[in-house]
């Protein structure tokens, strides 16, 4: 119910209360006049002697009754006027509080018009961010399949170079022996990162690549003719082929294989990879120096 409803219904009380009070005060003005015309009286008394008289003969007749004092018309004048005065303090009372309920009542659909406001904004900014889940759900199961292949690929490295660490040279063996301890036994129960073995396996065979185009010398201990085995000095010509000469002037070539390096004496090329090695270390200027290659 709003509040014109109990306007309404306040407006109807007031008419129906000052019509009542009128028709008091209207009887209660007659019944003055009356009593203060002693003649009317007079005559009024007379005419209701003749009518007494006449009930009495009759015998079917109500007795009139006396009309009120002038303290009594006073008293009904006084509680009408307070009557009134309460009348129009109830008339102001209630417009007053109309008021207050229609501001409260503006400011209610105000406040339902901003609710309504942030409502909406919020269910946006819901949809935004389911927009956004859906996009980053979807992101991370595409980096899960690139991660899942990648880990795929590094394992399958990983068993090449262990497969290819058998066959490295001396050098290059002990130089990525760091590197290589890194692998790990069983890539399915291993905490490393594959961003951490992926790192490690580009480092060996960056220095597989290296060790490939570059001519190694080292001192090492091989089985000469004799059966004995003896200090010499080995040269790698990349990763595929190296030659060996002792001190007695014995030498031999060598090539990989699956379970190492195989070495073979081979007397006709000690003064070649002497010469070699000359001019690996700087002794002797740069020459062609013709020496065998296995190939299998």
């Amino acid at each position: 119910m709003n509040a014109d409803t109990y306007s309404g219904k306040g407006e109807q009380f007031i008419m129906k209360t000052k019509t009542i009070l009128f028709f008091i005060v209207f009887v209660a003005s007659l019944r003055v006049v009356h009593a203060e015309n002693p003649i009317e009286t007079g005559r009024q008394a007379g005419t209701d002697k003749n009518v007494q008289d006449k009930a009495g003969r009759i015998g079917n007749v109500d007795t009139i009754p006396a009309p009120p004092t002038l303290e009594e018309t006073r008293i009904t004048l006084d509680k009408w006027i307070e009557t009134q005065q309460i009348i129009s303090k109830e008339r102001k009372d209630w417009q007053q509080g109309k008021e207050i309920l229609l501001g409260r009542l503006e400011l209610v659909k105000k406040e339902v018009a901003t609710l309504d406001e942030k409502t909406k904004q919020a269910e946006t900014s819901v949809a935004e961010a389911n927009k956004k889940r859906n996009d980053l759900l979807a992101e991370n199961e595409q980096l899960k399949t690139a991660g899942t292949q990648l880990t795929d690929g590094i394992a399958g490295m990983e068993g090449e170079v262990r497969k290819m660490f058998k066959q490295l040279p001396e050098p290059v063996h002990a130089k990525l022996q760091p590197l290589y301890q890194r692998i790990p036994e069983d890539p399915a129960k291993t905490h490393v990162s594959a961003a951490e073995r992926f790192q490690n396996i580009l480092g060996i065979l960056n220095e597989l690549n290296k060790a490939n185009n570059e001519v190694t010398v080292s001192y090492e201990v091989h089985n000469l003719a004799d059966g004995k085995p003896s200090e010499v000095k080995a040269v790698y010509v990349g990763l595929a082929q190296a030659y060996y000469v002792s001190a007695r002037g014995e030498a031999g070539i060598g090539c990989p294989t699956t379970d190492g390096w195989k070495w073979e004496p081979s007397q006709t090329i000690a003064r070649d990879v002497l010469m070699a090695l000359e001019i690996q270390e700087g002794k002797h200027s740069p020459a062609f120096v013709p020496l065998p290659v296995i190939l299998k």
